[in-house]
């Protein structure tokens, strides 16, 4: 009779959409901000971002953001189109880490190395929705618990879109630390086409990457640990230029973290990018506070349907992601990506498109 009872106590919460333990279930939905001809559509699984629409130099509108047809595609995605991931972003080789004379052993998802986060990653969970205004912002949030995915402590996560005039969109990602010191690096993992989602590769789109070195990677494309000046090499990006540019000289396409030049920026932010496409006249510039940017020309893409049935194919996108560098935490010369109790981790990009 008791066993009874209790499981029939579980089946009323499950049916009123409340876990055993007490925590209210979060439906999944569609948010969108939008002033004039500027349109962001979000959504809180994965706190994705799901379509940036804006127009070219004829004032025709397109979609610039890769992606699904439907929200329920996005779960268990590979591509982690438009996603928060984290709560650490990139690559930590072996899985593992020690901090604070601690042995941290998480779940690989990429061979025996983890990626974004590992395989249930801020990507893959349902964010709340904190606050909501249609021409203005949507911020969610997400408690992720000590042991998760196993990294150490609680963190409460924050994640605001904002629109800002009729051409910006800034993205505000903070992470409080409750009771045990971690790393956080949280990054956004938008794939961009300034020519529209389906109109083919980007390896034409001009590219000004404002950084002076990168860090390199081995064959499981996990840091070497060196910092390496751009100077002579084709991820030289300091003057603008094609992205397919130099594709002769690499092995399959860009994905690398780049360091930020932080000279001649503002009090808060550094310009991180230009990325412009010629025949719709679009640009794209990007700011952010964050010291590295992983640039990515979507290269294992194959052959993915994605939104209204196109199929894309590797460099159908580019990914710009501002973040701490890859594998900090086992690169002591790396800028520290640690969190101590009370302490806030802020990370904040702002976007700006134009088209002439």
């Amino acid at each position: 009779m008791g066993k009874t009872y209790v499981l029939w106590c579980y089946v009323l919460l499950v049916l009123w959409g409340v876990s055993a333990g007490g925590a209210e279930k979060e439906e999944v939905g569609i948010y969108e901000l939008k002033r004039g001809d500027f349109t962001v559509q979000l959504t809180n699984f994965g706190a994705i971002v799901l379509s940036v629409i804006v127009p070219d130099k004829n004032g025709k509108l397109d979609d610039i953001v890769l992606g699904f047809e439907t929200v329920d595609e996005y779960k268990n995605d590979t591509t982690y189109f438009g996603s928060i991931v984290g709560r650490v972003a990139n690559r930590i080789k072996g899985a593992q880490f020690t901090l604070n004379g601690i042995h941290y052993q998480l779940v690989p998802n990429d061979g025996k190395n983890m990626l974004h986060g590992g395989p249930k990653g801020f990507s893959e969970v349902v964010w709340k929705v904190k606050s909501y205004e249609t021409d203005s912002h949507v911020t969610f949030t997400y408690h992720s618990f000590d042991g998760e995915q196993g990294f150490p402590g609680d963190l409460d996560v924050t994640v605001t879109y904002v629109l800002i005039g009729t051409n910006k969109l800034g993205v505000t990602m903070k992470a409080k630390a409750l009771n045990k010191a971690t790393p956080v690096n949280l990054a956004s993992h938008t794939y961009w086409n300034l020519g529209g989602h389906g109109s083919g590769d980007i390896v034409a789109h001009n590219l000004t990457l404002f950084a002076p070195a990168f860090t390199p990677v081995d064959s499981q494309l996990l840091p070497t640990g060196q910092i390496v000046p751009v100077e002579g090499t084709p991820y030289d990006f300091r003057q603008s230029r094609a992205i397919g540019s130099e594709f002769h000289q690499l092995a399959n396409g860009y994905d690398i973290n780049y360091v930020v030049d932080t000279k001649g920026g503002n009090k808060h932010l550094n310009k991180v990018a230009v990325v412009e496409e010629s025949k719709s006249g679009r640009m794209m510039e990007l700011w952010s506070n964050k010291p590295g940017v992983q640039f990515y020309t979507s290269n294992k893409l194959g052959h993915q349907k994605g939104k209204n049935g196109i199929t894309y194919s590797n460099f159908d996108g580019l990914c710009l992601e501002t973040q701490g560098f890859p594998d900090s935490v086992n690169h002591p010369n790396f800028p520290s990506q640690i969190v101590n109790p009370g302490e806030t981790y802020k990370h904040v990009m702002v976007y700006r498109f134009t088209a002439n």
